[in-house]
């Protein structure tokens, strides 16, 4: 069937990979798709060249439609260019990278936020911003139409009250949306620790979102971390704000726990992939850097590279608990979720599985690299995200 493009006179065709993106749909009555562009758009189509028109989200895709894909496999479907993928946490700390970085590949990318507002001007014209909230199961319903694969990067560290029944709550709904879709694969990052070990609430209530994504029947591809290490991430934050302010540090137990930090370039890199992964079952993949150090190594390795010299004294019988509110007095970061972060610090997080390493071409950076980096990024002023991003005035995180 000959499918006829009406330009719009005036406006300009954006090209993205193998997609025609155009601002509107004129005579609707006639059921007659408008591609924005001048007349001679129709010359970037080759003659004879099958083209689909999606009338209701205004694309014009060169190639077949999905119902003729039938022949590919699941993991081709996906990788299509005209498969949605759905972003959570878009403004925030992790999300709020990786979503340029999905914009420069092609995808496209439909992102879900309680205030749309906040990301004005920061996304391509080729992407979605649809209001919706993870606490609000209908809000999600509609957002998830005609997404194939979903990225899951919020927590409720930052809201009041009881943090873990509203991470379960929000996924939950995440779950029931993306059922109710057919979404066929989400990606999901959480943390380390072993389960077996009794988790600080922060750890416990990531493995359980896992627990609870997995139940979609979708494909689970959760990546599970230690520290992140960048500029403008919460840890580094921390870090950063107790050496530089603190000459003598008077350093509690947990300063000794074994870690395996990782850099926020090589947590991007394997949310990344992880829309090409082959297969269709779900995964738990433990991702870190090569070094295995306490914190301790890290606040040290900080100081070293910034010429500072910095004493500090163990003091075991300082719990996690004290050191957590004494951390609120000397450090300007958001002092509630930093506690909540610090109370977790008791468990040992390591990688024990290597499998991420057989399963993708990455090899994340040392401990050096890295905190070389995030440092370069915080002396500019360039930190492109901050973990703060994600909370409003009132310390509701934002979705």
């Amino acid at each position: 069937m000959m499918t006829h493009l009406v330009p719009q006179a005036g406006e300009k065709v954006e090209r993205r990979v193998a997609v025609l993106i155009h601002g509107g749909v004129i005579a609707r009555e006639l059921a007659i798709p408008c591609v924005n562009g001048i007349a001679s758009a129709v010359d970037l189509l080759e003659n004879g060249e099958i083209v689909t028109v999606d009338g209701h989200i205004g694309n014009v895709t060169v190639g077949p439609p999905e119902s003729d894909l039938g022949r590919h496999s699941e993991t081709e479907q996906m990788r299509s260019t005209d498969s949605m993928v759905c972003l959570t946490g878009g403004t925030g700390y992790i999300g709020g990278r990786l979503l340029p970085l999905l914009e420069s590949r092609g995808v496209s990318v439909r992102c879900l936020t309680r205030r749309p507002e906040s990301l004005e001007g920061q996304v391509s014209g080729a992407t979605q911003v649809v209001r919706a909230d993870v606490l609000d199961r209908d809000s999600l319903m509609a957002a998830f139409q005609g997404v194939q694969a979903a990225y899951y990067l919020v927590h409720s560290m930052g809201t009041h009250g009881d943090f873990e029944e509203d991470d379960r709550k929000a996924a939950s709904n995440f779950v029931a949306a993306a059922r109710e879709n057919g979404v066929r694969r989400i990606i999901y990052l959480g943390g380390l620790g072993e389960s077996t070990q009794q988790l600080s609430a922060h750890l416990r209530s990531r493995h359980e979102v896992g627990e609870i994504l997995r139940s979609s029947g979708a494909q689970v591809i959760e990546f599970r971390a230690s520290i992140v290490i960048g500029s403008g991430s919460l840890s580094f934050e921390l870090i950063r704000s107790l050496v530089e302010r603190l000459p003598v540090m008077i350093c509690p137990k947990w300063v000794s726990t074994p870690t395996q930090p990782i850099a926020v370039e090589d947590v991007l890199d394997y949310l990344l992939a992880a829309l090409d992964l082959d297969g269709s079952e779900s995964r738990v993949f433990e991702i870190g850097g090569p070094d295995q150090v306490s914190y301790g190594d890290i606040m040290r390795e900080y100081a070293r590279q910034r010429g500072l010299k910095r004493l500090m004294i163990s003091v075991p019988v300082l719990t996690p608990r004290l050191s957590s509110l004494w951390l609120g007095l000397v450090t300007p970061v958001y002092a509630r979720v930093g506690r909540k972060l610090i109370e977790g610090v008791r468990n040992p997080t390591l990688v024990r599985d290597s499998a991420a390493l057989d399963a993708f071409d990455i090899r994340p950076r040392g401990l050096r690299d890295a905190i070389q980096r995030a440092l370069a990024n915080e002396d500019r002023e360039f930190a492109s995200t901050r973990w703060s991003d994600a909370l409003s005035s009132g310390g509701d995180p934002r979705r």
